[in-house]
C-alpha cells in the first residue's frame, strides 16, 4: 500500500492510513482467528463437561437404581428368614429348652432358604437372651462385650421392625479375612403376640457389588460405604472419597488424572450408607463437531472477507490519496499554482480533486488581490507625501518664516525653524512604516503648530488622549493627513475661527482615535464617496486623495473595511473616527 516519496511528507508523530488499514486488517484477522479459537475451545469443554455429566448422571442413577433393587431383594430374604418354622420355635423357645439342636434346626431352616439365593454371607438371629445362632459363624470375629451392650442395636430397633441397613454388622461381628460386608439389620416381633423376639443381621458380600458392576462393564466406579470403607470398584478411586459426596444430589469436581483432566462425580445410594463414586477422563465424546464445522466455515468466510476489504480499500481509497498527494507535490514543486488532473473512482475523490483546484483558483486570486493592493497602499503612501512635501507647502513654510523675521525678530525665526525641524524628523520617522501613536500626534502638534504661524488666530487644536494609548502602535502619517483635510477642506473654507480636536482612546482593546473639526461639513454623498473607491477614480482629483488614501491604509493595515467613520453635518462639523486593533 506504501508510495515512495508520499510516505516522507508524512508527519513523523503520526501513523499513514495505508499502515493503520494493514493494522485493522491484520487485526480483525486476528480476532477473527482468536475468537474462533476461544469459542471452539469454550464450546469444546463445555460441551465434553455437559456430555460427562450427563453420561455418569445416568450411570450413578442406572448403577443406584441396581444397587437399591439388589437391598430391597435381600430385605425381602430377610423377611422370609424371620418366618420360617425353625427360626420362629428357636426364638419362642423358652432358655431352658434351647439347646444344641434347636439352634442347629433353625440354621438349618436359614440354610435352606439361603440355597437359592447368591451374595448372602452371614445370617446372625440373636434371642433377647443373646442366644445366637448364625451361618457362616466361624470366618468371623466376635466383640463379645459390645454384643453385650444395647448401643449396637440401638438403631435396628428404632427400625420398629423395618430393615435397616449398616455396614460390618454395626460392630459386633467382622470378617476374618478384613473383607467389608454390608448389613440388614431388623428387630423380629412374634406373629402371634407382636412382642420382640430377637434381633436379625443379615450380611451381604461385597462380591455382589462387583459382580454387579463386571456385569454393566463399569471400570470406573468405586463403591464406598459412608464411613470411608472400601466395597467395591476400583480402588484407586477410593482416595478421593470425600463428605461432600455424602448427598442424595449427585457433586460433580474436576480432577486431575494421569496428567488429564478428568471429571469426579459420587452421591449416595437413597437411604443407604453407601456411597458411589464415578471418575471418568474428558474424552472426545460429546464434542459438537457440526458445530465446530459451522466455526470453521465462519472462520474462514470472514478471514476471506477482510481480504477482501483490505484489497478494496487499497484500491479504491488508499491508492487514489496517494495519486492525488502525489499530483499536489508534483504542482508544489514545479513553482506555480496549476490545477491537478488525475484520474479517482469515485466522485468523493473528484470532490477533493475540485475543491483543490477551487483552492489554487482563490489563493491565485488573494495573491493577485494582495500584490494589487501593496501597489495601491505604495501609491498611496507616495502621493501622501508628495501632498505634504509638496513646493507650495514649503514655500508657504519658508514664507510664513520670513514673515516672522521681519517683524519679530530672530528668536521667533529659531523657534519655527525648530517646530519645522522636529515636524520633518517625526515625519521621516527612520523609514519605518509603524510608530508609537505618542509620536504620530507629536507630528500633527507640530504640523498644526507651522499652521498657526500662518492662519494665525483662525485655528486653534485641542487634545484628548488617554496615557494607556501612548504607546499604542499605528501605522506612521495617519493623522496628519485628515488634520490636513480639517485646516483645507473644512476651517479654511469657513471662513471663521475654528478648531481641531484630536482624541485617543482604548475601548474593548480597539484604539478609537478620533479627529474633529467645526468647518463646513459634507453631505452623505460626500461622505460614501469617500468611504467607497470613489475617491480615487480620477487621479486629477488631489481634493480627497489624501484622506481616501489614508483610509486605504488604515483598512490595508487593520485588514478590515469597517475601521472609519465618517460623521458630519453641514455647516457644524465633521468628524473622522478610526478603529485600530492591537496588533501586538
Amino acid at each position: 500500500m506504501n508510495r515512495p516519496g508520499s510516505l516522507s511528507r508524512i508527519n513523523k508523530d503520526k501513523e499513514s492510513l495505508s499502515l493503520s488499514l494493514k493494522k485493522l486488517i491484520y487485526g480483525i484477522v486476528f480476532l477473527v482467528i482468536a475468537s474462533f479459537v476461544i469459542s471452539m475451545y469454550i464450546v469444546t469443554e463445555r460441551e465434553r463437561r455437559d456430555y460427562g455429566i450427563r453420561d455418569t448422571d445416568n450411570v450413578l442413577k442406572t448403577l443406584s437404581s441396581n444397587v437399591s433393587s439388589d437391598i430391597e431383594k435381600y430385605k425381602s430374604l430377610s423377611r422370609l428368614i424371620m418366618i420360617e418354622s425353625r427360626v420362629v420355635d428357636f426364638l419362642r423357645a423358652s432358655e431352658p429348652s434351647v439347646d444344641i439342636g434347636m439352634i442347629n434346626d433353625a440354621r438349618y431352616g436359614i440354610m435352606d432358604i439361603l440355597n437359592a439365593t447368591e451374595g448372602v454371607d452371614s445370617v446372625m438371629i440373636f434371642r433377647e437372651d443373646m442366644i445366637m445362632v448364625a451361618t457362616n459363624r466361624f470366618t468371623y470375629k466376635y466383640d463379645y462385650e459390645l454384643m453385650n451392650s444395647d448401643s449396637w442395636r440401638k438403631d435396628i430397633n428404632d427400625g420398629n421392625g423395618g430393615a435397616v441397613v449398616s455396614l460390618n454388622s454395626n460392630g459386633v461381628a467382622a470378617k476374618s479375612d478384613g473383607r467389608p460386608v454390608v448389613t440388614i439389620g431388623r428387630e423380629i416381633n412374634d406373629i402371634d403376640t407382636q412382642k420382640r423376639t430377637g434381633l436379625l443381621m443379615m450380611n451381604i458380600s461385597t462380591s455382589v457389588f462387583e459382580r454387579m458392576l463386571l456385569r454393566l462393564g463399569y471400570n470406573d466406579i468405586c463403591i464406598m460405604g459412608v464411613d470411608g470403607t472400601y466395597l467395591a470398584g476400583n480402588y484407586e478411586y477410593s482416595e478421593y472419597f470425600g463428605p461432600d459426596f455424602i448427598n442424595e444430589k449427585i457433586e460433580y469436581k474436576d480432577i486431575i488424572l494421569g496428567g488429564e483432566e478428568a471429571l469426579l462425580a459420587g452421591c449416595t445410594v437413597k437411604d443407604l450408607p453407601i456411597v458411589i463414586l464415578r471418575v471418568s477422563p474428558y474424552g472426545k465424546e460429546g464434542i459438537p463437531f457440526r458445530i465446530l464445522f459451522v466455526l470453521l466455515f465462519l472462520l474462514v468466510v470472514l478471514t476471506v472477507l477482510a481480504i477482501f476489504v483490505g484489497v478494496f480499500i487499497r484500491k479504491n481509497i488508499t491508492d487514489p490519496i496517494f495519486g492525488l498527494s502525489a499530483a499536489m507535490e508534483r504542482n508544489k514543486k514545479s513553482g506555480v499554482l496549476k490545477k491537478i488532473e488525475v484520474q479517482v473512482p469515485y466522485s468523493e475523490f473528484g470532490m477533493l480533486e475540485d475543491d483543490y483546484n477551487s483552492m489554487i483558483d482563490h489563493v491565485n486570486e488573494l495573491f493577485d488581490k494582495l500584490v494589487e493592493k501593496e501597489k495601491t497602499l505604495q501609491k498611496a503612501e507616495m502621493r501622501v507625501l508628495q501632498e505634504q512635501i509638496k513646493p507650495h507647502f514649503l514655500y508657504n513654510s519658508i514664507e510664513t518664516i520670513g514673515f516672522m523675521a521681519l517683524d519679530s525678530g530672530a528668536e521667533s525665526v529659531h523657534d519655527a525653524l525648530e517646530t519645522l525641524g522636529s515636524f520633518y524628523r517625526n515625519f521621516l520617522s527612520k523609514g519605518g512604516r509603524e510608530i508609537p501613536l505618542e509620536r504620530e500626534v507629536q507630528i500633527v502638534k507640530d504640523y498644526l503648530s507651522l499652521q498657526k504661524l500662518r492662519y494665525g488666530d483662525i485655528l486653534e487644536d485641542e487634545y484628548d488622549i488617554d496615557e494607556d494609548t501612548l504607546s499604542f502602535i499605528v501605522p506612521k502619517l495617519i493623522l496628519q493627513p485628515l488634520v490636513e483635510n480639517c485646516i483645507y477642506h473644512g476651517i479654511r473654507m469657513k471662513g471663521e475661527k475654528g478648531t481641531i480636536k484630536v482624541s485617543a482612546k482604548l475601548i474593548d482593546g480597539e484604539l478609537h482615535l478620533t479627529i474633529k473639526d467645526t468647518g463646513v461639513g459634507m453631505d452623505a454623498d460626500k461622505i460614501e464617496s469617500i468611504l467607497s473607491a470613489k475617491g480615487a477614480t480620477n487621479d486629477q482629483n488631489t481634493e480627497s486623495f489624501g484622506l481616501w488614501g489614508t483610509i486605504e491604509r488604515i483598512r490595508f493595515y487593520t485588514g478590515r473595511e469597517d475601521v472609519v467613520r465618517i460623521r458630519s453635518e453641514i455647516g457644524e462639523y465633521t468628524e473622522i473616527e478610526i478603529l485600530i486593533p492591537n496588533t501586538l
